[in-house]
This record gives C-alpha cells, structure tokens and sequence, in this order.
C-alpha cells in the first residue's frame, strides 16, 4: 500500500475522471441489483402468484420495506386487471429489460471515464521517469544495464496502469456491488444472509493464501525481461565484433539462458495467477450450494420464504460471485504491481548528487579563465586524479596527453560537472562550478568526444541539438566551419537526410565533422574535446583537424589528445601519469626536456 500511495499522486491531475467513474459505479451497481429484484414481479405474474389488493399500501418504513413492496406488486397487478390490461406481463419484461439496459450503460460510461484516468496516469509516470533519467548524474548508471531501464519505462510502468489502477475496481465498483446486493439479500432473509455470511470469512482466507507469493514471482519476471533487453541491446551495438568474432552462439546461449529464466519465472507467476479464477469460483458454488440446502428448507419446510423470492435471493447471492471475483483478481494483480512499482520508484526517488544548489548563480559569460585547484578525484576506491592544478586563461589552448587511465577524461568530466570532485575545487571566472547551475555551466561550453554521438534523425536536427532556435542558414554555416558541407550538400535530401542509427549511413570521420558542426551552432566560448579524432583514418583525421582549427579559433579549449600531432601548437601541453601532473610547457620545450613528452611522440613515430 505504500507503493500505492506513491503511484496515487499521479492520479490526482485526472481526478474529475475518478469522481465521473465513480458516479458511474454507483448507478452500475445500484441498477445491477434492481436488475435481479426486478426478476420476483415478473416470477410473481408468470406463475400467476398475485393476491388481489384493491386498497393502495402506505409505506411505513425500512422495516417494512419488503412487504411494502411485495403488497404494491399485488395492488398494481389488480389495478392492471381490473381495467381490462392483460399485459401485465409484457410490462414486467419490460422493466427487467430497462434496468439491465441502465446497468450497461453505467457500466459503459465507468469504463470510459476511466480510460483517460489510466493513459493519463501512464503518460504522466513514463515523464517523470524520463526526466529523472535525463536528470540523474552520469555515474548513477554506470553499473546499470540500459535493457533494465528501458523495462522500467515500458512493461513496469504498463504493469503499474494493469495493476494499481485495479484498485479503482477494488475500492469503488465491485464493493458497491456487493454492498446494494446484500442489503437487497438483506432485506428479502435477513436469517439466511447471516448464513451465508459465516462462509465468506473462510473463503477469503483460502483465496489469499493463493496470491501471497505473487509479487516476489513478478519480481523476478521483470528482472529477467531487463537482463534480455540488455543482451539485445548489446548485441545490436557490437553486431559487427559478434560477427568478426564468430561470437553469435557465445551471445546466443546468453540469450537462451535468459529467455528459459523468463519462461520458467513467468510458467510460475502465471499459473499461481490463474488458480485464483478457478479457486474463488468453485469456493463460491461452494457457498451457493451450501444456500441452496439451508433456504430449500425455509420454503420447504418452514415455509418462511416465498419461493419467487428466493429464486431472485439465489440471484443476488450469485451475482456476488462476479465482483468477488473481480475484486480478487484485483488484489492479485496489485501483489504483482506491487514488484513493478518498486522498481520504477527506485528510480523516481532516488537523489541526485548533483544538485543545484538553491541559490545557484545563472552564469551568462566567460571572461577570465578555468582554474583547476588542488583537485582530487576517486570513484569507488580508485584513486583517479591526486591534488591536479592547472591554471587556464581566456583564449588559451591546453592540451592534456598521458597513456590511457592517466585522468585525462576525468577532467573533461570534473569540468563539465559529469561528477564532481572529490577534494579542492574548480572555478570559472573565481566562481566555484558547485555554485554555478548546471544548465549555465554546460551553456558556456562544447563538447565533441571520441565517439561521435548522433541519434536517428536528420542532419539538420542533430545540429540543432547545438541551437534549436537556429535558422537553415546558420546550420548551413556550422557545416562549412566544420568541413562537413561537402559531403552534405551531395546527399539526396542535403541537411534534410536521415542519417541513421547512431549515425551509421556516415562513415567516421563524417560523423565526427557533424559533432563539430553542432558544437560549432551551439558557439560556446570554451570548448572540450575528448580526444576527438583517435578514432579516425589519416585522410578524415586531416579533414577533421581543418575543422577543429575553424572551431577553436577566438575559443578557450581544452584538447584531450591521444594522436600527438594534433596539438603541438597548444598554449599549454600537460602530461599525466596516474592521476597526477609529470610534464608541463610548449611542444617545443617538452621536446628538449627528453621526457615523457618526447617519448610519446618517438612511439608515434613523429618529429
């Protein structure tokens, strides 16, 4: 009940839903029951059981309600006859047919009043969850597998409207339902309602027993579907080294080995589901034919029970059965929304470490410079950077080199506020980033990294990622810096190309030209980039670097090189070693010292 509390909220935007909904539960089930009281004047005609009143009965209370009736039936009735109408009959069908008639109309319009209720609520969580997951820093997932997320924002969250939204069922329909039905049983034998009474109790105790194992079962189910989806997604991102590998039965048995858990887990969950229709039904027959022996002795024996009455007493008692059912069906799939909401609630309530602060500056320029003070760094018990300074001026160029795990990237991160630090401090203009919004800070900066990410969209969108309110021309000139107009302009629809998965219709060194023409629309006074061309040929390293040049220009930049020869004319080269600074100054003097620096670039062959 407490995931419920928490899922309610969403509900509360579509609340005129839930009161139309339950208006509408109020006359489906109040015109269910007089469907069945409807039935006894119709049973009383057919069998020809009315006793002549001429007189007009007064109603003398709720005590007396069931006489009351019985007496204004026989009054009508004669009134009917002695006007020369033989059609009673007919007029008895009638009025069974007219309730049933409302009772499916109301059912309809409950039925449609909450649909938006549920849609609403599903749109409204898979938001939220959205914009958590956007919002939470990088390293919240880091051990998660993508797969299990996007279950969470799909079949979870699908569980949540199937299951949660049930409890609309449980708590206003069927329980009006049952509560008109046995005040209506109440009212033709208040003895043998009390009767039946005492098997309800004993009944439920065996219907729970079913379902108590439900939500842990479930949990499993969606656990599982994650771990697959995670494969799948693995697998359609590294299809070509599963392919140059001969890797497809390594990753396949991982997939069948998921899909047998998933068949197992979900044979268990729904066959434990499915017992609960079969188990509250035959427990219902059960109690009904237990009524059928003890109310066959009241008009048999006793002879204190019209039997016209106790035909539609038999009714209502049956059509308790349904929203019985219903309202455990209900319950059954709460214990298993129970597991899903607990996932998507571990997203939804956990804490960024991230935080704006709540008088966090909104920082529109850049005027003097990044300062580097003193700076620690250590994810889990790693220690990745030890007490870095580094000191750069408006307009400079650094150039951060050092073998892979020296902390290059991390200060890129640092920087963007990715993460933050874990001892001194770094500030922009003399402000500490930490008091700085995140939005302003990435604002003032670009960012083109190794892997070149694009999403499945058009050319000029993926630009636009730099300036949404640009305009066709500006894009037009973001690709020209960026050396890219020359193969765009070629394409069958030029900007207005779709380029992909990820980008995949491009080679290379095109898709990193359009990570720079983005950054280069979004014109940010200092630029980041994350050994931006390591990861392409000669000739596109070429084009490439023409374009960085057009883009740093008038620029602070901070280069994380792995190929040397790309920024020998860095203001300021820093090499690291494991987490720490061993080198500092221009190419040139680097190149004297005989030091690590030069060493770097007799590896890469380069003079």
């Amino acid at each position: 009940m407490n995931y419920f509390k928490q899922i309610i909220r969403f509900a509360k935007p579509y609340k005129i839903y839930a009161i139309l909904n339950i208006i509408s539960n109020f006359f489906y089930a109040l015109f269910g029951t007089l469907s069945m009281i409807s039935l006894f004047p119709m049973l009383k005609v057919l069998f020809g059981d009315t006793k002549p009143v001429l007189i007009a009965p007064k109603y003398t209370g709720i005590g007396d309600v069931k006489l009351y009736g019985e007496n204004y039936l026989n009054y009508f009735v004669t009134q009917q006859k002695a006007t020369g109408n033989e059609d009673v009959l007919i007029f008895m069908v009638m009025l069974v047919v007219s309730t049933f008639l409302l009772k499916n109309i109301f059912n309809y319009l409950a039925m449609y009043v909450i649909t938006f209720l549920r849609n609403g609520v599903l749109k409204d969580i898979r938001n939220e969850l959205y914009n958590k997951i956007i919002t939470l820093p990088i390293s919240f997932y880091s051990e998660k597998r993508k797969g299990d997320t996007m279950s969470r924002i799909s079949t979870d969250v699908l569980e949540i409207q199937h299951s949660f939204l049930s409890i609309l069922e449980l708590i206003i329909r069927e329980p009006l339902m049952i509560l008109f039905t046995i005040a209506a049983m109440f009212v033709i034998s208040a003895k043998l309602t009390v009767f039946v009474f005492i098997f309800i109790p004993i009944s439920g105790f065996l219907i729970s027993l079913v379902g108590k194992s439900l939500k842990r079962k479930s949990n499993k189910v969606q656990k599982e579907q994650g771990l697959f989806l995670s494969i799948v997604d693995e697998t359609l991102s590294g299809l070509k080294v599963i392919k140059g590998f001969n890797g497809e039965s390594i990753f396949g048995n991982k997939f069948y080995q998921s899909t047998n858990r998933f068949y197992k887990f979900s044979n268990s969950l729904l066959n434990r589901q499915n017992l609960a229709g079969p188990t509250s039904e035959f427990l219902g027959i059960t109690v009904i034919a237990v009524l059928l022996w003890y109310g066959g002795q009241m008009v048999l024996n006793e002879k204190s029970l019209d039997p016209g009455l106790f035909l539609v007493y038999m009714g209502l008692a049956y059509n308790i059965l349904t929203p019985a059912k219903a309202i455990s069906k209900a319950s059954y799939k709460v214990k298993k929304g129970n597991a899903a909401a607990e996932r998507v609630l571990e997203i939804l309530n956990v804490s960024s470490t991230l935080q704006d602060k709540p008088n966090a500056l909104i920082k529109e320029n850049f005027t003097e410079g990044i300062a580097i003070n003193n700076v620690s760094f250590q994810y889990d018990d790693d220690i990745v950077l030890n007490n870095v300074t580094i000191n750069i001026k408006k307009g400079k160029t650094v150039a951060l080199v050092g073998q892979s795990g020296s902390g290059k990237s991390t200060i890129a991160n640092l920087v963007t506020r990715f993460y933050d630090v874990s001892s001194g401090s770094i500030t922009i203009d003399d402000i500490d980033i930490r008091d700085i919004t995140k939005h302003s800070l990435r604002h003032l900066m670009g960012l083109v990294t190794q892997d070149s990410i694009l999403f499945n969209d058009t050319i000029k969108n993926n630009i636009l990622l730099g300036d949404e309110d640009a305009t066709e021309n500006q894009v037009i000139e973001a690709l020209k810096v960026a050396n890219a107009w020359e193969f765009v302009k070629d394409l069958p629809q030029g900007i207005q190309t779709n380029i992909g998965d990820s980008g995949n219709k491009l080679s290379g060194g095109q898709k990193q030209r359009l990570s720079i023409a983005r950054a280069v629309l979004k014109n940010p006074p200092i630029m980041i980039l994350d050994e931006a061309t390591s990861a392409l040929d000669t000739e596109s390293e070429r084009l490439v670097q023409v374009a960085l040049e057009n883009m740093m220009k008038n620029r602070t930049s901070i280069i994380i090189a792995h190929r040397l020869s790309t920024i020998q004319n860095a203001d300021d080269i820093i090499v690291m070693q494991k987490g720490v600074i061993i080198e500092q100054g221009q190419h040139q003097k680097l190149l004297k010292n005989k030091g690590v620096y030069d060493k770097l670039i007799a590896m890469q062959s380069f003079q």
